[in-house]
């Protein structure tokens, strides 16, 4: 099976998490190409149609899979046919036309074959059919680790509690702000990191070195970074986005805030900053089926379908 992911390529690479579920999809026996769509805003995406036109024109593929909607939007304009859309979670939990552009695109179009990341994405979507698969997690990769060798490899204070922000703080949906206002309650003993400028397969020693993992999202669909950090065995406190309350449900050293007020995300990560030995994690992960290995049978039994 030839499958094409048409995704964004601002970056000068596609996604990390896109990049991840191609990989998987290759070790099970997918043939994945992908088409990078290099250009900012509505505008930009749109200048991407003849291209991503012409290209399919030039090369088969069995099924094109679109991730994002403005992606997905190039895609369906060029023609691409049996097309599979996955939305991300900004699709639908940022701005009120993102959904509703998404609802009309998906009639137009006829998209049949559409994937969200999670039941409350499914709700706020509004259309009928769609498929909940999470993004799967890379358990060969994500690994409990000693916790010094990963601080001394990273070059992290010793003495010092440490917290990881796992994810751009530049990125406003991501509210950093937030989180420094928890960190602040704590005291000078505890450092933020941030994953700025790190490479994918170096984040698990990022997660292994923190004593624990602080998501302050506004929105998310399904959070790779909460997977990833409970693979690793690391406590977690996280505001109540996504499907985050239903990963950490049941796993001790896990916290998810109901307010997203600094004092009671500050008083869980009292509790996990000093929680001993590792968290059960890993065993929800895969008592979850969220490998990336079964996550890609699930995504291959929806190119079947599409095909």
């Amino acid at each position: 099976m030839k499958v094409l992911f048409v995704g964004s390529g601002n970056h000068a690479k596609i996604s990390p998490i896109i990049k991840a579920q191609g990989d998987s999809l290759v070790k099970a026996g997918v043939d994945v190409d992908y088409f990078l769509i290099k250009g900012k805003g509505i505008r930009g995406y749109l200048a991407q149609v003849r291209p991503l036109r012409r290209y399919l024109k030039q090369n088969h593929y069995d099924a094109v899979h679109a991730h994002y909607s403005l992606s997905a939007y190039v895609a369906s304009l060029a023609g691409a046919k049996p097309l599979v859309v996955s939305l991300m979670g900004s699709d639908v939990k940022a701005k009120g036309w993102h959904s509703r552009l998404v609802r009309i695109f998906s009639r137009l179009y006829r998209w049949k074959n559409i994937i969200v990341k999670s039941k409350d994405m499914a709700e706020a979507v509004r259309i009928k059919g769609v498929k909940i698969i999470p993004n799967g997690v890379d358990t060969d990769l994500f690994v409990p680790m000693d916790k010094d060798k990963c601080r001394q490899k990273l070059g992290w204070e010793e003495g010092k509690k440490h917290v990881l922000f796992p994810a751009n703080p530049d990125r406003p949906e991501k509210d950093f702000a937030l989180a420094m206002q928890a960190i602040k309650l704590l005291g000078e003993d505890v450092i933020i990191h941030v994953f700025k400028d790190v490479g994918h397969s170096d984040t698990v020693f990022y997660y292994n070195a923190a004593d624990t993992v602080l998501l302050t999202s506004k929105w998310e669909g399904s959070p790779n970074v909460i997977k990833e950090a409970l693979a690793c065995c690391r406590p977690i406190v996280s505001t109540n986005v996504g499907d985050v309350k239903e990963r950490l449900s049941g796993v001790e050293g896990c916290y998810v805030a109901e307010t997203r007020e600094p004092e009671e995300l500050s008083g869980f990560l009292k509790r996990t900053i000093d929680m001993e030995g590792r968290t059960s994690g890993r065993d929800a992960i895969i008592s979850d089926k969220l490998d990336s290995r079964q996550i890609a049978d699930k995504i291959i039994n929806i190119y079947k379908n599409a095909i």
